[in-house]
């Protein structure tokens, strides 16, 4: 697989133009970047299912299980202890230490999953070293799209048809 392109555009008319000739293709648009919000990108780059609900949820219930279990298993098999007629299993008092671990738990999972999904911590990224990256918060729109086989020179002049001012080769 070759390495993505990076395309830059003086007008966002164009960028969505050679988006949309890109998806037609075969090629895929990875990201836009650009000064403003441009209507048009929103439904072609939906953001990805978060993640982060789901681990913290499994996360928070298994822990409070496995806590509730432990208490189970030392007071009613480990160690039964009968003082005054209680019953060995009292499930009200086992209920406060599974639901601070699962909470405690749920959360550290959650922090991990945050930035497992965000790809963090991440201290440079290769966009970083390309100069013309610095204009995209200013005056430029660029479009990341990666190649659909390791040959990228037809998409390299598709993007240059669409008006592309420079298209340069992403490298990790």
């Amino acid at each position: 697989m070759s390495a993505p392109l990076l395309a830059e555009f003086e007008t966002p008319e164009a960028l969505v133009r050679a988006m949309r000739i890109a998806n037609a293709d075969g090629h895929r648009a990875l990201d836009a970047y650009t000064p403003f919000p441009v209507p048009d990108l929103t439904e072609a780059f939906a953001p990805p299912r978060n993640p982060v609900r789901p681990v913290m949820a499994v996360a928070g219930f298994g822990a409070a299980a496995a806590m509730y279990a432990l208490q189970w298993y030392s007071s009613v098999i480990g160690y039964p202890l009968n003082s005054g007629g209680r019953p060995l299993h009292s499930w009200p008092v086992f209920l406060l230490v599974p639901f601070e671990f699962g909470v405690l738990i749920a959360a550290i999972a959650g922090l991990v999953a945050l930035f497992w999904a965000c790809g963090l911590p991440r201290l440079h990224h290769p966009l970083f070293a390309i100069p013309q990256f610095e204009r995209a918060s200013q005056d430029r729109f660029l479009l990341l799209v990666a190649p659909k086989d390791a040959d990228a020179t037809a998409l390299r002049e598709s993007l240059e048809r669409c008006g592309a001012l420079l298209v340069a080769e992403m490298h990790p």
